[in-house]
């Protein structure tokens, strides 16, 4: 499928008579409404060819009938038809979505020529090509040269012509790693794609009602579900990221991203958003997220998950009896505050499986903890008399703030329900397990994220042999579509030059080499400066060495452990936890802007902000909707910091405050965010 030798045409010798511009993201000549043009080394294997124009995928899409189409492709030829170009199916392309990440890696991993063959011998991976053609091949610096010349002496429309397409910087992302010692550089971007950060996102347009075609409703909503997953190979990973756990706002563990052939993507019932609660029985739903990551990896056959679906806006089911369950004890706490200005010392939430509002827990030393009437998992119907069956824990605060000194609460405390009607089975192949009813109970002492991670800067220098490697492997860099990454060590091997010295460990972030800064610096030009570095005798690195300080084991099976001590272990990959850990400095913003054409919600919800007990935590997303604008948009994903909403800082806002705010944007909404990637299972 890919070009050969023999077949291709060095650009220098044709480039100044074509009638098509120069495009230096791909060495070739085409018109920007076209695709880039390669020459690869290889044959490319049919799955990775687009059958539109039978060349290898660019920022592939998938149709919803099961095809996998170049995105201007697909685009061009629905502008004529409304069918998918195999099947002749009805097809909008709004209804595609991206590919997986991993058909992205598959694709960037494609061998291409270098299209200055004359003067370039050069081959490597599709995705390196535009940084070889940038700041490494002496074919495209000439050209570059040469177009220069050519400016001053051609008309206005011969200019143009020549400088149809820009170049983009094609980041590079977290996935592969890039070994500073060998001689090649390995480096894996995901395709440029057209929406830019801070940009609308016109194509995805929502409907009142609500379009669903795109993921079918496998699991019901608004209720702790269990299901049963089978893999041949108890050892293989399941294919998802997780956020969340009790040290950050979010407690739950949630699914940032669902995988492409992973196993979880194979059964098909789970999506990004659900909360996972228990794993074989083991409750996860208030634990740290490495206690669950490692819960989540322990190998086996058979694995039972219980779940939780955020209910869609507007489905609220209403079975419930006004007054609260009859097994539930209805009761009053009166509570006198000193003055009106004292803090009754509770953290209020709602839940997604049902209205109302519920304590979460008590601040130790507080007037409600010293008082010791209330607890975890009780539901607040009432404060002073104004009815909170289907109230917010926003209105709630609103209320108690406006009380004076005497806070009378209705508080309704479930009873012991009877085993096994908490749990909706959805288990396969007749599945008779009976899982218990999941408790909703919290820990009295909700954890800081600031006393779970530790940063500490350390500078260390080596003394090397000239031919010697440092031997370390790093991943990430910035502008990666997997999140703006700073530079990380992947691995350490022994035998190298880092390995002896001992002070650089697996997941220290790289910062500064030879005073040269690695903070700004994609990926592949970072393995570059790092290797240009290493050919000096002596080295200096200044690291950042994140740690996650883990909660003591309270039993031999209490806290299970799959992360391995090899400094070398190919396998391992950083904690969602240890970017969140990050200074502020190495955080990267970019906005996204949400639209809607009616008055509905924006589709997200979230947690987070200034608490009494906690002081000032980070807003996060939690749950993404389906049918809804934020859902219909694709950026947002669970787990992303909000940091500013219209250019207005979230730090040291309440969630009472924030809330209205985003309620109270009509047909627009600006969200700045940092997004980390998910910690991998």
């Amino acid at each position: 499928m890919g070009t050969t030798n023999d077949e291709m045409v060095p650009v220098e010798q044709t480039s100044s008579s074509s009638f098509n511009p120069l495009c230096f993201e791909c060495g070739q000549q085409h018109w920007t409404r076209e695709n880039h043009l390669y020459n690869y080394q290889d044959e490319v294997d049919d799955d990775l060819v687009c059958h539109i124009c039978l060349q290898p995928l660019l920022q592939p899409l998938d149709t919803p009938c099961g095809h996998t189409f170049c995105c201007k492709c697909l685009r061009n030829f629905l502008q004529e038809k409304d069918f998918c170009p195999l099947d002749r199916k009805r097809l909008h392309f709004k209804l595609c979505k991206k590919s997986s990440i991993l058909v992205h890696k598959l694709l960037d991993k494609l061998l291409v020529l270098c299209p200055f063959s004359s003067v370039c011998q050069d081959v490597v991976q599709r995705c390196d090509l535009e940084a070889h053609l940038k700041n490494r091949c002496p074919g495209a610096s000439h050209q570059r040269v040469a177009l220069e010349r050519r400016k001053t002496s051609k008309t206005q429309t011969e200019i143009e012509n020549e400088n149809g397409t820009t170049v983009i910087d094609l980041p590079a992302t977290l996935s592969p790693e890039a070994d500073c010692s060998g001689p090649t550089l390995t480096s894996v971007s995901l395709p440029a794609w057209t929406e830019e950060p801070g940009l609308d996102n016109p194509v995805f347009e929502e409907s009142p009602a609500g379009d669903t075609t795109q993921q079918p409703l496998s699991l019901p909503e608004g209720e702790i579900t269990t299901i049963e997953i089978h893999r041949s190979n108890p050892y293989i990973q399941l294919g998802i990221s997780i956020v969340g756990g009790n040290e950050t706002p979010l407690i739950n563990i949630v699914i940032q991203e669902v995988y492409r052939d992973g196993i979880i993507a194979r059964d098909g019932r789970l999506l990004a958003g659900d909360q996972i609660l228990q794993v074989n029985h083991h409750n996860i739903s208030s634990v740290s997220h490495n206690h669950a990551r490692a819960v989540l990896s322990q190998p086996c056959s058979t694995l039972h998950l219980t779940v939780l679906r955020e209910r869609r806006f507007g489905s609220r089911a209403h079975n419930r009896p006004e007054g609260g369950s009859p097994r539930e004890e209805v009761f009053q706490v009166v509570l006198h505050k000193r003055d009106s200005a004292e803090q009754l010392g509770i953290k209020l939430v709602r839940r997604t499986d049902e209205p109302g509002v519920f304590v979460l827990d008590l601040l130790e030393g507080g007037l409600a903890a010293q008082d010791g009437r209330l607890s975890g998992n009780d539901r607040v119907l009432a404060i002073n008399g104004h009815d909170l069956k289907h109230g917010t824990p926003e209105l709630a605060a609103q209320i108690i703030q406006a009380s004076g000194e005497t806070v009378n609460l209705t508080i309704a405390r479930p009873g012991k329900p009877q085993p096994g009607n908490a749990v909706r089975e959805a288990g396969t192949q007749g599945s008779q397990q009976h899982a218990q009813p999941l408790p909703y109970d919290r820990p009295g002492s909700h954890k800081d994220l600031a006393q779970c991670v530790t940063c500490q800067e350390k500078h260390i220098t080596v003394k090397k042999e000239p031919h010697e490697s440092l031997g370390m492997t790093v991943a990430g860099g910035r502008g990666s579509k997997s999140g703006e990454l700073p530079i990380f060590v992947t691995s350490v091997p022994p035998h190298g030059c880092l390995a002896r010295d001992g002070r650089i460990k697996r997941g220290d972030i790289l910062l500064n080499i030879n005073g040269i800064d690695l903070t700004s610096l994609s990926h592949s030009e970072a393995v570059a400066m790092l290797k240009a570095s290493a050919t000096s005798p002596t080295v200096a690195l200044k690291a950042l060495e994140v740690q996650v300080v883990e909660e003591a084991a309270h039993g031999p099976d209490e806290q299970p452990s799959t992360v391995s001590e090899n400094e070398y272990d190919a396998s391992w990959s950083p904690s969602w936890v240890m970017w969140l850990g990050l200074p502020s400095a190495l955080h990267s913003c970019h906005d996204i802007v949400l639209r809607r054409s009616y008055l509905g919600s924006w589709g997200f919800s979230i947690v987070g902000g200034y608490e009494e007990n906690h002081t000032n935590q980070p807003f996060f997303i939690k749950t993404i909707v389906l049918g809804t604008p934020a859902y219909y948009d694709g950026r947002l994903k669970c787990g992303d910091m909000i940091v500013a909403v219209n250019g207005l800082s979230t730090v040291g806002m309440s969630h009472s405050a924030l809330v209205p705010m985003l309620k109270g944007q009509r047909s627009k909404v600006t969200l700045t965010v940092v997004c980390w990637p998910g910690s991998l299972v």
